[in-house]
């Protein structure tokens, strides 16, 4: 059941208005049900797969409290993650290795072959696996308690809002608001929809916009030339953005008006003076997972610099392969990795501001080798930029529309982002906004996104993670 849909309204407005009218003691069953019939709406089947992830970490978690001594506690907690994460490489990696060892095999002329498994990767995988690796790493810290009721265990893992795309939340953050109760407040649930409002104006109207012109030009590259995929790529950026902001806007605004708090995950990561400062920005429940539990348990920014250059790649190395079982994400995790170095050798340890279009350049440069169906389209897309300008691609008919109209939603968009550094050039924009005029601008934006948004049920670009 994808956010952009007519079942997925419905359903909101019914589980939203039975989470108030039940009484508390319900409540969880409610949204654990809800949570459970959403997550089988993609794949029932695949349901079990969260199940086993949910029953080894509970389960994990309860028996690392208990144990007695650091080892006992070590040996659990590696148990733990090997398991969930072999659930992981399985669906998501095994066949990404298969394909790597049969080309070496070719090269070497080995006979022996190995098969692919038909198997299709559970929707939002990798997220729920990183949120109940959380919790068994915070448990083992001694940072969070282990749960004992099975059903509230559950439900943080299931969450329906964030369940297939994050936010990635902590068991600090998300568990103990399940066991509060929430009275309904007409402010709060206001202030949700809002939020939600803001995300289906940048999925509808910018993210699946832009996508016309990006899939029409990188799905076949070969027919175009480097103007092309100069604007194409720019056009990606803000599909991306909007595309996965979007979806944690909507997330976090459907949690809102429940009363349960999800971090934030966006905050105008292009208005960034540095690319160290654009990933405090951009994906930030993930940037602080790989931080606090992969970055620093390697040694953080601790020892010499070398230890450092070396933790802060190997991290985004991680990071690319996360985003996915192809070497276009490696090396799009590797650039950035390199380009943090270099960056942090420039600084020398003090803050260093780099003019944001230049952040907003770099990342795009990266964004060529995420959005690339192969290592090979990258590259000719990037000799193309440098050796083979062209022409720009205009596409016909009524395809033109799209471009411009993302283009006018992106122009809306930095409006609405920007509109603090507005207020500081017009005094006068930084008064209070009235209730009325506030409520005025969603009625505008909700009819934006009835006039120009697309609703062909296009897929969030990270259900696929």
């Amino acid at each position: 059941m994808l956010f952009n849909s007519l079942n997925f309204i419905v359903f909101f407005i019914v589980v939203t208005t039975l989470y108030y009218v039940l009484p508390f003691r319900l409540r969880w069953i409610m949204l654990l049900a809800a949570s459970c019939f959403f997550y089988m709406s993609f794949i029932p089947v695949y349901i079990l797969i969260l199940l086993i992830t949910i029953l080894i970490d509970f389960f994990a978690g309860i028996y690392i409290e208990k144990a007695q001594n650091k080892a006992h506690k070590k040996a659990l907690l590696t148990v733990s993650i090997l398991s969930t994460c072999l659930v992981l490489c399985i669906f998501k990696y095994y066949n990404f290795i298969v394909v790597n060892y049969n080309e070496i095999a070719k090269a070497f002329h080995w006979n022996y072959k190995v098969e692919y498994l038909k198997i299709i990767l559970p929707i939002g995988l990798s997220f729920h696996t990183f949120q109940s690796l959380s919790y068994v790493i915070e448990v083992y810290r001694g940072h969070q308690k282990a749960e004992k009721h099975f059903g509230i265990y559950s439900l943080y893992v299931m969450y329906y809002p964030q369940l297939v795309a994050g936010p990635i939340e902590r068991p600090q953050n998300l568990l103990h608001q399940f066991k509060t109760k929430v009275n309904f407040d007409l402010n709060v649930v206001a202030e949700g929809l809002k939020l939600m409002c803001m995300g289906f104006f940048m999925k509808l109207v910018i993210a699946d916009r832009c996508s016309l012109y990006v899939n029409a030009v990188y799905n076949n590259v070969h027919a175009h030339s480097g103007i092309t995929f100069i604007a194409a790529t720019f056009l990606f950026a803000f599909q991306i953005y909007c595309d996965f902001a979007g979806y944690s806007l909507i997330a976090i605004g459907a949690s809102k008006t429940m009363g349960i708090q999800l971090m934030t995950n966006f905050r105008t990561p292009y208005a960034s003076n540095s690319l160290s400062e654009f990933w405090r920005r951009w994906h930030i429940s993930l940037s602080t997972w790989f931080k606090d539990y992969l970055y620093v348990p390697l040694g953080g920014s601790r020892g010499s610099k070398l230890n450092t250059y070396r933790n802060l790649f190997i991290t985004f190395l991680v990071s690319g392969l996360w985003h996915g079982a192809n070497w276009t994400f490696i090396i799009w995790g590797a650039f950035h990795g390199l380009y943090l170095i270099i960056e942090s050798m420039i600084a020398k340890g003090k803050k260093y501001k780099f003019p944001a279009i230049w952040v907003f350049i770099v990342v795009c440069f990266g964004w060529i080798f995420f959005r690339s169906n192969t290592v090979q389209d990258s590259f000719f897309i990037v000799k193309s930029i440098f050796t083979h300008p062209g022409k720009l691609f205009i596409p016909s008919d009524q395809d033109v529309t799209a471009p411009i109209y993302a283009l006018i939603g992106i122009a809306l968009l930095l409006i609405v982002e920007n509109r603090s550094k507005i207020a500081g050039i017009f005094p006068a924009a930084n008064r209070p906004i009235h209730p009325y005029l506030s409520m005025s601008f969603y009625i505008f934006l909700t009819l934006i996104i009835l006039y120009l948004g697309v609703f062909d049920g296009g897929q969030f670009i990270y259900f696929q993670f």
